[in-house]
């Protein structure tokens, strides 16, 4: 580990020299791939640097406990008791920082919520749970754009909506939302005042970039017709919606909400990659998973991941065991303390099956 930790050192120096040069300046896209290159390595080797000191203190505290000054020697074994403990706790820090980096953890996303079982209960929930990633991005002070939604008209309710969630490391804090949230609660309809159960679907998608995945446009078939719903005139009666069909997945992305024909289908591309995207992901993932004993987080969208009881104000996490009893809150989007145990969860994980396979 420490061989390893000194090559990231001497990688992150070199990257430093590199972007000191007044050349590098002049090719900006060359200058920030470098830097990003040596922003990513700055947490671990700041923590090594730390580690190293905090060594070197331990070191120099042993020393003085051979020195004939009772002082010395009460202050030297009063550092000791501070430092040792907290080597054992940088060795466990760096262990998780020297852990493989998801590829995608740095890009924006595409969020998808639709209403399944549980009919306009079931959409008006989506809307609820909308609102809850909106209130949860704002904390992040992410960008947040809508790609498209269909609304029921009934308690502000919605079938599905797509957006797009732009930032600082979106990715890394939203992926472990993928999968089924499941609603018990009382609603607003139901006259004897009995708990209905209802269920909605959220995938997260990385976004793609045209690096990333290579659509042909012999692939693809581009039909546009007339928007619906509210928008006006401008909008019903001219031809700017657009329906992108990818023909050999037969993946099929609508975007109807832009007046602009051109600004709806980079809207829909946009969602189109991102699902191409986790085609191939998905396929290479099943891939590498054959040679293992078991899946670590696999995000598959069919599982039933959470459940929210708005009777009990608890919300349960299935894959972790989490209880949470201040719904309320996380449906204001105080979502933090979940994603935070997700994530500590599924990295432990990770150091457990990177311990048995060493």
């Amino acid at each position: 580990m420490f061989d390893r930790l000194d090559q990231l050192e001497a990688r992150y120096e070199d990257l430093g020299q590199q972007m000191s040069d007044p050349t590098l300046v002049q090719d900006q896209k060359k200058f920030q791939a470098v830097a990003k290159a040596h922003r990513d390595l700055e947490p671990t080797v700041e923590k090594f640097r730390e580690y190293r000191s905090v060594k070197n203190g331990v070191a120099e505290a042993k020393a003085m406990l051979a020195e004939s000054d009772a002082d010395l020697r009460a202050m030297a074994q009063e550092e000791l008791v501070t430092l040792e403990p907290r080597v054992a706790e940088i060795e466990e820090e760096l262990k998780v920082l020297l852990l493989p980096k998801d590829p995608n953890d740095d890009k924006n996303i595409i969020i998808e919520l639709r209403a399944g079982t549980g009919g306009d209960e079931a959409a008006i929930f989506v809307s609820e749970m909308f609102r809850m990633y909106l209130r949860f991005a704002e904390q992040h002070r992410w960008k947040v754009e809508v790609l498209s939604s269909s609304e029921t008209g009934i308690g502000g309710g919605m079938k599905e909506v797509t957006a797009i969630f732009e930032g600082d490391k979106v990715y890394s804090q939203m992926k472990y939302e993928s999968g089924v949230h499941r609603v018990q609660r009382v609603p607003a309809t139901e006259t004897q005042g009995r708990v209905h159960t209802s269920a909605i679907t959220v995938a997260v998608l990385p976004e793609a970039e045209e690096v990333d995945i290579k659509i042909e446009a012999k692939d693809l078939r581009v039909d546009t017709f007339c928007s619906s719903g509210p928008g006006g005139q401008s909008v019903n009666t001219t031809y700017s919606a657009v329906r992108i069909t990818h023909i050999p997945t037969n993946t099929v992305v609508s975007c109807q909400d832009e007046k602009s024909q051109i600004k709806n289908r980079e809207k829909a591309m946009r969602v189109l990659r991102a699902r191409l995207y986790e085609v191939e992901e998905e396929r290479i993932h099943q891939e590498q998973a054959k040679d293992r004993k078991q899946q670590v987080g696999t995000g598959d969208r069919s599982e039933k991941i959470r459940t929210y009881n708005f009777p009990q104000n608890r919300l349960t996490d299935h894959r972790i065991g989490l209880t949470n009893h201040q719904l309320n809150m996380v449906m204001e989007g105080m979502l933090q303390p979940t994603v935070d145990a997700l994530i500590a969860h599924y990295t432990a994980e990770k150091l457990k099956a990177q311990a048995e396979a060493a």
